[in-house]
């Protein structure tokens, strides 16, 4: 009998980040625990699939055992629960970065999180940071992981009680799995029912009958093994054979997340490129959906093969789908610049992109209110590939919904929007901002708004793109009511009036003394048709960019001299026909001037361009409105 003897034991502690996490894991952040089942059978599915893929090259790694395997191992008396594979296996060093160190970028963010988050919904969070193996200091007071790498004559033992600290040491290779990775639970009192069959059975079914790798139960030490799942991939099966319990099931594997898809995508084409697609789109708004780098989540295999999941099978403003592509096509040992170069994958790439693309307008048409919802979590991303897409471009405006200026709540088509456009109009007109309240409070809506013209209220950062190329919807081009001139003088306005013209020496002067005064800062001085109760707006130029576009790039820095807005003046409004009226004082009326561009900069959202100027013309102002 070999007696167990570690070597070289060495103590580390946890980085902070790692510590506070392991502490949320043991204090039950999440209210369904079984959740650590799941996370570690997926670890060890991927183990057992990087090991079919080295071992296309290296076929000796599989040894006489060629059959991947992950083996679950109950022991009531000793309170402990096994997870075994006999996939890749792990390194002395591999084992330190894997599982001593994971304080990676998405670390603090899945921390503040779930913080954030009351204990029911934290369930939803796991997995998609990469920690889903500490999961198991949920349900363990203690972890052993024992690991020995495919091809290595060395093996190490890596053990936590989860507060703080680990070791590493070496251990006798009679300790150890031939290959693969063996992880030890030293169950706590009240997750002693993790060591009965029917318990574990039920989750492996509910959670992870659909990973491509047969899962075995040992029910006691000594029992023979018995066969739960048979490892058979869910998507080499026709949609018929399967149900929506197993397609959710699957989906939660693969995504990560706890919800439940809103549409699922289930094919095989056949013909001159044969694979086999599984997509989801889930039904909440995935963590990275906003990532920078816009990767899309969609895994490749070849053969069952998994290759890579960083293979662009989607174009960016899907990233939000989830699944899987499964071909025969591609060789096994195709290397990552091969497959973005690969025109099989351009193939396959559009016939995916059109397949999920009709399943959302399938959506669209036969479940409204469902596609509403749809839209809200997606709707930011899937408008960028209408600036992104040229050739799905008709279709992703067909699909977008807005908030308009004559809806107080719901959305409207750009179709509806044509549709009930008033008799010569000839743009489809929208406003940009960063809030929906912002936007209906803006002047530059009250004369579109006085007439009954529909404007689109657009809030998302990509709004500001979009318009700029999307040329026309159905012979209608898109205009920003915060550029140029608004052209509403032959549009009645609600009440059957059409606008009068304003006579007076006055006004007119006032206009040629306001450019006058103003010409350093405005790029003009016009009188406005599209302001019927403020007194004053901003808007920019014809050429260039509009007023949102061109204080986004601003922002980003990607701008150095904005163009020079023009200051509409409402004639009609009394303050302003007050002023124009003031007779013998010149000074005050440079200072209302400048305090009427001021106002209009602050309806804009922004500053005064020179705060203390600001106040002392202000005071001028109200000084001089005082009796003495």
């Amino acid at each position: 009998m070999t007696t167990s003897v570690e070597q070289n034991v060495e103590s580390h502690v946890f980085e902070a980040d790692v510590a506070r996490l392991l502490h949320m894991m043991v204090h039950s952040v999440y209210s369904d625990k079984d959740v650590f089942l799941r996370e570690l059978i997926s670890n060890a599915a991927d183990a057992c699939e990087k090991l079919r893929y080295e071992a296309i090259e290296a076929p000796a790694l599989l040894g006489s055992d060629a059959e991947s395997r992950i083996t679950l191992s109950l022991d009531d008396e000793s309170r402990q629960l096994v997870v075994e594979d006999n996939g890749i296996g792990m390194q002395r060093d591999e084992m330190i970065e894997a599982l001593g160190t994971i304080a990676r970028s998405g670390t603090r963010a899945f921390m503040d999180r779930i913080a954030a988050r009351k204990a029911g919904e934290g369930a939803q969070l796991i997995g998609q940071f990469g920690v889903g193996f500490y999961s198991c200091f949920m349900v363990a007071d203690r972890v052993d992981v024992i690991s020995r790498r495919a091809g290595s004559e060395e093996a190490s033992k890596w053990s936590s009680d989860g507060k703080g600290s680990y070791s590493v040491a070496a251990v006798n290779l009679a300790e150890a799995p031939e290959r693969g990775t063996r992880i030890v639970l030293h169950l706590m009192e009240d997750a002693k029912k993790y060591t009965s069959r029917w318990t574990v059975e039920r989750i492996v079914k509910e959670q992870s009958g659909h990973v491509p790798v047969a899962i075995r139960l040992i029910e006691k030490p000594g029992s023979e093994p018995v066969e739960i799942t048979d490892g058979t991939a869910l998507w080499t099966k026709s949609k018929s054979e399967v149900s929506k319990e197993e397609y959710t099931d699957f989906y939660r594997g693969v995504s990560g997340q706890y919800d439940e898809p809103v549409l699922t995508v289930h094919f095989r084409a056949e013909g001159r490129h044969e694979y086999t697609a599984l997509a989801f789109v889930p039904g909440t708004q995935p963590f990275d959906m906003f990532d920078p780098d816009r990767k899309g989540r969609m895994k490749l295999y070849v053969k069952r093969v998994f290759i890579t999941d960083d293979a662009e099978l989607m174009p960016r403003y899907l990233r939000f789908v989830r699944g899987l592509v499964d071909t025969a096509d591609l060789p096994l040992n195709v290397s990552r610049e091969m497959i973005q170069e690969s025109s099989i994958l351009a193939a396959i790439r559009k016939g995916v992109t059109n397949r999920v693309i009709t399943a959302i307008e399938k959506m669209a048409d036969s479940e409204p209110d469902t596609y509403l919802k749809f839209w809200e979590n997606f709707g930011a991303v899937l408008k960028e590939g209408i600036y992104e897409d040229y050739e799905r471009r008709t279709q992703l405006m067909a699909l977008a919904r807005f908030r308009t200026s004559t809806l107080a709540e719901g959305y409207r088509s750009l179709a509806e929007y044509v549709k009930d456009a008033k008799e010569g109009q000839n743009a489809i007109y929208y406003l940009a901002g960063s809030s929906l309240d912002q936007l209906k409070a803006s002047p530059q809506l009250e004369g579109f708004r006085a007439r009954g013209i529909e404007v689109l209220l657009l809030t998302d950062s990509v709004d500001s793109f979009w318009p700029v190329n999307a040329p026309e919807f159905e012979g209608k081009a898109f205009k920003s009511i915060t550029q140029g001139a608004a052209d509403l003088a032959g549009f009645p306005t609600t009440d059957g009036q059409t606008p009068q013209e304003l006579d007076g020496a006055g006004l007119a002067i006032f206009i040629g003394f306001a450019k006058e005064k103003l010409a350093g800062q405005v790029s003009d001085v016009r009188a406005s048709d599209r302001l019927t109760e403020s007194a004053v707006c901003l808007v920019a130029p014809e050429d260039g960019y509009d007023r949102q576009m061109e204080k986004i790039l601003q922002n980003a820095g990607r701008l150095q001299g904005a163009a020079k807005p023009i200051l509409e003046i409402n004639l009609a409004h009394p303050l302003v026909r007050a002023i124009a009226a003031v007779e013998n004082d010149a000074s005050y009326q440079e200072d209302a001037t400048f305090l009427l561009l001021d106002q209009a900069r602050i309806l804009d959202g922004d500053r005064p361009e020179d705060p203390r100027k600001f106040a002392e013309r202000l005071a001028r102002v109200f000084q001089r409105s005082v009796p003495s």
